[in-house]
């Protein structure tokens, strides 16, 4: 599976710098007269289009909660020069000509896409050419089956999983989502009746579509070298929408956008146990996340323990969020503050008191952590437990450790959190993996995470 990743790269290289030349060149053209009053009148009016463009563009960005980490300059950069391409198209509308006409317009298609490539490099979604096409055209995921070749499988030896595409019916949530998928490790074809695994619920970011953590994250190529070291025995793994569409942020609650968290327990979850013979006890169900899906993880699991024992929470942030309190009330909850109380954890924590065998594992995905990388994590019995240095208590839980590591999502959510939970007896630990809020970090921390989530939920 690891040669599906390969091709040319969208994120560094050739193909990114030979775009971005061309579209400097392109709108450099577009604003280009041999005119004085072009220069005194026209260039000025582009200039002042293009910074309104990019200060709106950030402006909106900033007003939604788009995002936790700051963009880009480039972004705005290449928005702004959009715009002024844009003007500048505009104005020679009428006495142009067709090349006056033309190399504007592509100075703003140009600049379009510069900007759509530095937010690729930014978020790291698509690495390679072929990997966004596959995406985009919809190509087969990486061991992908048809359902109904599951039967002719019965019995023999796999070596590696199976992906299988699922309509997960919705009676319970009434959330309309897209085709979801359930990896089935090398184990689950041995015998002639499926074995009792443990599953995961696997979580991507605010704009997802259900196959990002395999198409991005690597996720089966993950699970299938775990099983290669468990004598093929891997937790199933159930990649789930938690969205329903590609840019509806529901931070998976119950609210105006959809009952995504009714859909994530009470249809999938069910589903999955129906369907795949997977276990049933909240001890073998874990929840993995990335960015959003991070805070889902942990959310899901702090409001849920009877459904969910263990999570990974890979840059999240302190609770469900869309803006600020007052408007993800508005967005999220469509105003009900009581609602927003059932989904804040460190609120739902508080009311619920202490919890029995749950544990939960934060990982910084912003790669900032003090004294290096590399620690090796393992699982003692009590939950999740990174190595400490000598003479250093542990990250988040007061002494100098509490300034060992970088954050996983903004003003020290896993500090707090972590904190709080520890006041519950929900058994925590923050590590650092990465180079940025990139789905590159979130395919690193899963290789460090899913050996502890794995044995966690009963893998062995």
């Amino acid at each position: 599976m690891d040669g599906y990743r390969g091709g040319v790269s969208l994120l560094t290289g050739w193909l990114p710098t030979t775009v971005f030349i061309i579209a400097a060149l392109l709108v450099i053209a577009a604003l280009f007269r041999r005119r004085a009053r072009w220069y005194l009148i026209a260039l000025p009016i582009c200039a002042v289009v293009g910074v309104v463009c990019a200060l709106a563009a950030r402006t909106y960005m900033d007003s939604e909660g788009l995002a936790g980490d700051p963009a880009p300059f480039w972004l705005w950069l290449w928005i702004g020069a959009a715009g002024a391409a844009l003007a500048a198209w505009i104005l020679r509308l009428r006495r142009g000509g067709w090349v006056g006409r033309t190399v504007p317009l592509l100075g703003v298609v140009s600049a379009l896409v510069a900007a759509v490539l530095v937010v690729n490099q930014w978020v790291g979604y698509y690495r390679t050419v072929q990997v966004a096409w596959a995406s985009l055209s919809a190509g087969p995921l990486p061991g992908q089956t048809d359902p109904d070749q599951l039967s002719s499988l019965r019995d023999t030896k796999q070596t590696a999983g199976r992906v299988v595409p699922v309509d997960i019916p919705d009676e319970a949530s009434g959330f309309k989502h897209r085709t979801e998928y359930v990896y089935l490790p090398p184990a689950w074809f041995a015998g002639k009746n499926p074995p009792a695994l443990p599953a995961l619920e696997m979580i991507g970011g605010e704009f997802n579509t259900p196959a990002d953590w395999i198409r991005l994250g690597n996720a089966t190529s993950a699970a299938d070298k775990y099983a290669q070291a468990h004598d093929g025995v891997a937790p199933i793994e159930v990649f789930v929408d938690s969205g329903g569409s590609f840019n509806n942020d529901t931070e998976c609650v119950d609210g105006p956008r959809g009952n995504s968290a009714s859909h994530l327990t009470k249809d999938v979850r069910p589903y999955v146990v129906n369907n795949f013979g997977a276990r049933s006890d909240a001890a073998s169900w874990g929840i993995i996340g990335w960015s959003m899906g991070g805070t889902c993880a942990m959310d899901l699991t702090v409001t849920h323990p009877d459904l969910f024992s263990s999570f990974v929470d890979i840059g999240g942030d302190l609770g469900p969020s869309s803006g600020t309190k007052a408007q993800t009330i508005s967005r999220l909850f469509g105003g009900n503050a009581a609602q927003w109380n059932a989904y804040d954890p460190m609120t739902v924590m508080a009311e619920h008191g202490k919890y029995a065998g749950v544990s939960g594992l934060f990982v910084d995905a912003d790669g900032r952590r003090q004294g290096g990388r590399g620690h090796k994590w393992k699982f003692p019995k009590g939950g999740f437990h990174r190595p400490q240095p000598q003479n250093q208590a542990p990250a988040g839980f007061g002494g100098n450790g509490g300034d060992d590591f970088a954050d996983p999502g903004a003003k020290g959510s896993s500090q707090k959190l972590c904190t709080a939970m520890k006041g519950v007896d929900i058994d925590c630990s923050i590590d650092s993996v990465g180079d940025g809020h990139t789905w590159q970090s979130a395919t690193k921390a899963l290789t460090v995470a899913l050996p502890v989530i794995g044995a966690k939920v009963g893998v062995t």
